[in-house]
């Protein structure tokens, strides 16, 4: 996940508040895709679940099911 801004080529999501956008193509690729916000004693952060399996956890972006 990172802050950007809108182009045609995005489809643009709003939910409480909160504005997602994700490159189209990907979109087809990946949905449904849930955005989760979580807290534990190691700290917080979002929980992506997508369509697309999960290769090999985090590194320097987030894959699914991966908290970042």
């Amino acid at each position: 996940m990172a802050l950007d801004e809108p182009n045609e080529n995005d489809e643009v999501f709003k939910n409480d508040g909160l504005t997602f956008i994700i490159e189209k193509a990907l979109w087809e690729q990946a949905k449904p895709i849930t955005v989760d916000f979580i807290t534990s004693p190691m700290g917080s952060g979002f929980k992506l679940s997508s369509n697309i399996a999960a290769s090999g956890g985090c590194g320097t972006s987030c894959s699914t099911s991966c908290s970042c």
